[in-house]
């Protein structure tokens, strides 16, 4: 073998490589495990034992480190397999705008606001991008062809007189303001980076999504996920508003009781008994009563006395009563902004004089001023203290205080005052940050994600191990040992780039074991072709590695294309890709170069041997099947199959995940079995708004006493405690299912019983997710048309290559369409991001499959200058010799998902059935599809060519 010293070199360099990026994980898991023994079972223990081992330095001369240093450096986990809390934020770019342009009122102005919005859900460009183009379209549609950006009703305010003056033109307006939007996001990063050091998290994650006012932030380890939600979401702006007097306020929602609400809100409200509040309701009433009172007919019915009235609820339910929240009507400016935003320069916990906690503040001078100002006008009366549309406290105002100094109480606990201090002395952030997309993963099922994911390793690896072993006996053995190689270096590899390993990815890793054996397959087929020919056992080895380099490479590119296109989306699939797209490169070294060198090696040694064993000798050695014959068959088989996909596609349509549709969806561990159908009817009367259904689905989840429940309710909610209210009409109509006197606290908390995970996902961010698996997709598709068409020359094969594909996603779309609504199998079906990845996966599996076939064919017809073969025979011949490679990467392949959907866990079940179905249709379409419409289409021509041939033979 030449080069064969080169090789053994990098495969050596880059083996000590791995080693050196994977120790330190293995320290740190000896560590763990070690502290772990030695306790005795509690949190504290563990740690105070992790403490004293933590101390020891390892010496190992070249290498010294300690467990702190050793953690850095570790393979990171993601959070489907540690436990934590996924977040992605956005800041209000509608926000930024509205304060730049002081709350402006202008009808162009606002209605351009409403065109941005609107575009959110269908743009890739950012909320103010889409802003600055819906202006220009809002003055055409207004009539107001000369309002300019700069005009004092829109952007030329007094704040901003000095950046934007009147002759200012609208290009000039809008970078400036672009820059500072992109400043303001920045600032906000830097904020949300220092509020989570304050939390002291391992290893948070913190990082801005490109080209967007998003952040995405992850955080392992996280129990208290309200906690940390309401740290980061809070503003830090402090506001400070008059309050109107009940009377007015109360008669106002008593107008709304009989014109909106058709008498409902006196049986949902009832007038506070505190002077300074307005009304008090349930906690698990707020958000029915917001659909009225924050409705637009509502607005309308504001009389002139009240113009300027806000409605907003206090931060939470006060000691006496902690069920119940208090409604508060508090009065703004005329542009409906705060008379005072309070600049707070320092912040602490104090107590006041019967021990209760506060916090008192100081003011910068400006503040200072207008709030002087503002306890000399209400002196005798309340001011509500309000932080992110929620009113903290509403005292009365005793004196006048000069200094600048202030006290929020508020019922805190010292926990939570010091979080709110913590974000005072943090900086503000410049608009409010909203959860649009959440995921949390309690540790009970990240560790039971670990074990499924580790079994489901081992199965498989054993059964790709034990089948090449029984089909190609010493030489599968060779191929065994590269395998083993392939799996190190590819999770070296991925420890050195600093690659979150994922569930997903762990599938990835097992699947592209899987699709590595390919390769050798590939190689030993051709190598049994040239024996059977009569050639010596080495120069086989040779010929049949020439000869099967092209396909080899043909196939992993195709895949590549795929991988590469996978690697743009996030989340967990972007932990798939990682691993598909390293494993594809690892592949392509291990069986071209390890295995060849271990096989030469033997052969240099004076050993012999086989690639077969005695009973898979003759397997697949003398075929002779007329595949094109039967094509016909199959397009009608291939057809009904389409049509009855495309009809239950265009009819009854697909399960929709929460990742298409938006909502949120929480998995629960109940004491009992369950009938999902019983759970829909009883959750379904808790969560109904004004006699509509909030769309509550609830099915089996795993185990049988386990349940997925996805709903919509509050996702257009602003109610701060929305999660608050979601979670306690979870409990009550669940309760049934729970232990005696089992408590809402342990059911918050999933220990034993209760929320396991639960994520959320916006509107906006759902239909992101549809418009980039659509893109995704159709790039896939494109790129693969274009290889197929460069690298063969051949627009009849690259047609061939896209139907089959178009067929095998058809196919498998329709499957989980009328698998959705016939509800016959136990596992979920739904149409979400790990359903996109599947259907790329199955294109860049069923395209290797077809271009092995395709390189077959190209190889026959050079071999067939001279027309000897019919077209037919030629398809035929390359099918059947490339057959032996299409059964046995078949049976690897999907008899890997098959062992992931039984051992890996429910979160894989629908994506490991996607890829089985596409897998299976994958190797049927690369023949009856692929390769018989290539047939069809080049079968005129050829014949033509072959008869122009003969006649110039004869003359």
């Amino acid at each position: 073998m030449k080069g064969k010293g080169l090789v053994k070199f990098f495969a050596i360099v880059l083996g000590l490589i791995c080693l050196a990026e994977l120790f330190p994980t293995l320290y740190v898991h000896r560590i763990e495990s070690k502290a772990n023994s030695l306790s005795n079972g509690t949190e504290a223990s563990k740690k105070a034992e992790l403490e004293k081992l933590a101390k020891d330095t390892l010496n190992l001369g070249i290498v010294k480190m300690n467990y702190y240093d050793a953690k850095k450096n570790e393979m990171k986990l993601g959070l489907d397999l540690k436990g934590g809390l996924n977040l992605l934020l956005e800041i209000s770019e509608k926000d930024l705008l509205l304060d730049l342009a002081d709350n402006s009122e202008n009808p162009v102005f606002r209605k351009a606001l409403d065109i941005a919005t609107s575009e959110e859900t269908k743009s890739r460009d950012t909320y103010t991008a889409n802003f600055f183009k819906a202006f220009q379209t809002a003055k055409s549609e207004m009539n107001q062809p000369d309002l300019k950006l700069s005009s004092p009703e829109v952007f030329g305010t007094r704040d901003l007189s000095n950046q934007i003056q009147h002759n200012t033109t609208d290009e000039q307006v809008v970078k400036y303001l672009s820059g500072v939007i992109e400043s303001k996001v920045t600032k906000a990063i830097d904020v949300i980076r220092a509020r989570i050091k304050k939390l002291n998290i391992d290893e948070p994650n913190i990082a801005r999504v490109p080209g967007t006012g998003r952040i995405l932030v992850e955080l392992p380890g996280v129990t208290d996920a309200d906690r940390v939600k309401k740290l980061l979401q809070t503003s830090a702006r402090l506001e400070f508003w008059e309050v109107y007097d009940q009377p007015a306020a109360w008669s106002y929602l008593m107008d709304l009781n009989q014109k909106v609400a058709n008498n409902k809100l006196t049986n949902l409200l009832r007038p506070s008994n505190r002077s300074n509040a307005l009304a008090v309701a349930k906690l698990s009433d707020t958000a029915v009563i917001n659909k009225v009172i924050y409705s637009d007919k509502s607005k309308k019915l504001l009389p002139i006395g009240l113009r300027y009235i806000k409605l907003l609820w206090a931060s939470k339910p006060d000691s006496q009563s902690k069920d119940e929240l208090e409604l508060y009507a508090i009065r703004g400016t005329k542009n409906n902004k705060a008379p005072l935003v309070g600049a707070v320069t320092e912040a602490g916990l104090t107590f006041d004089q019967f021990n209760r906690i506060q916090i008192s503040m100081q003011m910068g001078p400006e503040s200072a001023l207008l709030w002087k100002s503002m306890t000399e006008k209400n002196k005798g009366k309340p001011i509500a203290v309000v932080l992110d549309d929620v009113v903290y406290t509403a005292p009365n105002v005793n004196t006048v205080i000069p200094n600048g100094q202030s006290v929020i109480s508020g019922n805190f606990t010292e926990r939570e005052a010091n979080d709110l201090v913590d974000v005072l002395k943090s900086g503000n952030l410049p608009a409010k940050a909203k959860i649009i997309q959440s995921e949390i993963v309690g540790p009970t099922l990240g560790q039971q994600s670990i074990n499924n994911g580790l079994i489901s390793i081992v199965v498989s690896y054993l059964f790709i191990l034990g089948w090449m072993i029984f089909y190609y006996g010493k030489a599968g053995l060779y191929a065994n040992l590269a395998l083993i190689l392939n799996l190190f270096y590819l999770i070296g590899i991925m420890a050195s780039t600093g690659a979150v390993l994922t569930l997903p990815g762990i599938a990835g890793i097992v699947l592209s074991m899987a699709m590595a054996v390919d390769a050798n397959i590939i190689i030993f087929e051709r190598v049994k072709e040239e024996l059977r020919r009569g050639r010596p056992l080495k120069q086989a080895f040779i010929e049949g590695q020439k000869h099967a380099l092209a396909a080899i490479i043909d196939g992993n590119l195709t895949t590549l294309i795929v991988g590469i296109v996978l690697l743009f989306s996030t989340g967990p699939i972007k932990g798939f890709a990682v691993t598909l797209v390293i494993g594809i490169f690892c592949t392509l070294f291990t069986a071209i170069f390890i295995t060849s060198m271990l096989i030469y090696g033997s052969m240099e040694k004076g050993k012999n041997f086989s690639l077969s064993t005695s009973i898979t000798k003759n397997w697949f050695t003398h075929v002779h099947f007329k595949w094109m014959e039967k094509r016909k068959y199959a397009y009608v088989f291939s057809l009904i199959i389409m049509v009855i996909a495309l009809i239950s596609m265009f009819t009854k349509g697909f399960d929709k995940g929460v990742d298409y549709t938006g909502g949120r969806t929480y998995v629960i561990k109940l004491e009992k079995n369950i009938y999902p159908e019983e759970v829909t009817e009883s959750l379904e009367k808790l969560f109904t708004t004004d006699g509509e259904s909030s769309n509550i689905n609830a099915k089996k989840y795993g185990e049988g006493n386990q349940v997925r429940i996805t709903t919509k309710y509050g996702m257009d909610s602003n109610d701060p405690n929305i999660d608050v209210v979601i979670r306690e009409k979870l409990y009550a109509g669940l309760k049934n299912y729970l232990p005696v006197n089992y408590s809402k606290e342990s059911f918050v908390k999933g220990t034993p019983y209760g929320i396991q995970s639960s994520s959320e996902v916006g509107p906006t961010v759902a239909s992101g997710i549809v418009r980039n698996g659509v893109i995704a997709v159709s790039i896939a598709l494109a790129g693969i048309f274009i290889y197929i068409l460069v690298r063969f020359r051949n627009w009849q094969m690259s047609t061939g290559a896209v139907a089959a594909l178009l067929h095998d996603s058809i196919v498998v779309m329709g499957a989980f369409s009328v698998l959705s609504w016939l509800k016959i199998i136990p596992f979920s079906v739904e149409i979400d991001q790990s359903f996109i990845a599947a259907i790329l996966t199955i294109i860049g599996y069923s395209i290797n499959d077809t271009v092995i076939v395709f390189d077959r064919i190209r190889e026959n017809k050079k071999n067939n200058a001279h027309h000897l073969m019919t077209l037919e025979e030629l398809y035929n011949d390359a099918i059947n010799h490339t057959l032996g490679r299409t059964i046995n990467t078949g049976i690897s392949t999907i008899m890997v998902t098959v062992i992931i959907f039984f051992f890996g866990g429910e979160t894989l079940q629908g994506f490991m059935f996607a890829l089985f179905l596409g897998f299976t249709f994958g190797m049927y379409s690369s023949i009856y599809i692929a390769s018989s419409l290539s047939y069809d289409l080049t079968k005129y021509n050829y014949n033509k060519e072959n008869l122009n041939s003969k006649l110039s033979t004869i003359k």
